[in-house]
């Protein structure tokens, strides 16, 4: 017995569901909205990249200039030049990171902002020895 064209439509039609149909202000997987400007959005993920990679760097140096600070304040009296060391080791990882930052960034890494780097050692030796 052969099908006519009226049967298979019949037959396709009561197989099951039809697909939702998707609401508009919804995303399509299926279908993702053409980027009408390349460049820009390029632009727009790379700045985005950049500053995270940034923070990370100021946060990782940031947290090793903390850990040295730490050991310092920890240390026995007696090593009073270790401490100071210890604080002075951590204002360069202050100072690096604020290089690195600048450097992710493509700003000249020699400029008056890694004089902020030198905040762990004042605060470590405020800490250490006040």
């Amino acid at each position: 017995m052969t099908e006519t064209p009226r049967d298979v439509t019949s037959a396709a039609a009561s197989s099951g569901p039809a697909a939702p149909r998707r609401a508009r202000h919804l995303m399509d997987p299926n279908a993702p909205r053409p980027v009408r400007n390349v460049r820009a959005e390029k632009e727009s993920l790379t700045r985005v990249q950049q500053w995270v990679m940034s923070t990370l760097a100021v946060t990782t140096g940031l947290h090793m200039a903390a850990g040295l600070i730490l050991a310092a304040m920890f240390l026995d009296e007696r090593g009073t030049v270790s401490q100071v060391g210890l604080n002075m080791i951590a204002g360069i990882f202050g100072v690096l990171s604020i290089a690195a930052a600048l450097a992710i960034h493509k700003r000249a890494w020699l400029s008056p902002w890694l004089t902020l780097g030198m905040v762990p050692t004042i605060v470590g030796l405020w800490l250490t020895f006040g």
